[in-house]
């Protein structure tokens, strides 16, 4: 008996096998949004409770490394699942139709691997500014009265500059534009598309992702305005 060598690429061979794979890495990613929008929303409650919520988050050592590693691995595979996906979607229709009619596409499902790249440089830079400190890496080394790494008065000094500020929000805009079909595409795309339930999908998907992006804007813009603002006594450069 001759047995059928089964590998991982032959398994993402089938773009059902892609879709599948693209709405679970995709709800990871979402879950992880929300998380850390809960968790940046401290910022309004001063800065002991942010600075008390990182610090509890660095010292889980290993195991924030562990979800790091896992989040970027998850980003990698739904990046390249859309990229994948799209140009199977073009080779299968080669030429173009003279007039196009969208009719259940709306323009944030036919930007969808546009501003998943956008969003995904975003990130990167995001990254190294608040993660890695290669941003900024003067502000690296700011500790609060308890001897803590100060990140409330990092974020607050961050926004207080124009770009950063802009540069976020629009970040965030793109996100949540492309949450708006996303949310609803995913969970249609492992099985859940019933008239009802698509209904429901297509109704919240577009609002959860709109409050998403209340909540991530709400920060910078409060930062701007200066209903934030840096402890008295610190000076930054």
């Amino acid at each position: 008996m001759q047995l059928t060598k089964v590998t991982v690429s032959s398994y993402f061979r089938p773009s059902t096998g892609k879709k599948y794979v693209m709405a679970v890495s995709g709800f990871v990613l979402v879950l992880f949004v929300i998380g850390h929008l809960l968790g940046n929303l401290q910022v309004f409650l001063g800065q002991d409770t942010l600075n008390e919520y990182a610090n509890f988050l660095q010292n889980l050592g290993e195991w924030l490394w562990i979800a790091r590693i896992g989040l970027i691995f998850m980003l990698v595979v739904h990046v390249w699942t859309s990229v994948q996906l799209t140009l199977e979607n073009r080779a299968a229709r080669p030429v173009d139709y003279g007039s196009r009619r969208y009719i259940k596409a709306n323009t944030a499902s036919r930007t969808m691997i546009y501003s998943g790249l956008v969003i995904f440089s975003f990130l990167v830079y995001h990254l190294l500014q608040f993660t890695f400190l290669k941003v900024h890496p003067e502000w690296a080394h700011l500790k609060d009265a308890r001897g803590r790494h100060d990140v409330y008065s990092m974020v607050v000094r961050s926004f207080q500059e124009p770009a950063i500020a802009v540069s976020y929000v629009a970040a965030i805009f793109l996100l949540c534009f492309h949450l708006s079909h996303g949310l609803s595409s995913m969970f249609q795309s492992i099985g859940l598309q019933g008239g009802r339930i698509r209904r429901i999908l297509d109704t919240w998907g577009p609002r959860v992702a709109w409050l998403i992006f209340a909540g991530y804007a709400a920060i910078p813009t409060a930062i701007v305005l200066h209903l934030v603002r840096l402890p008295a006594g610190v000076l930054l450069p």
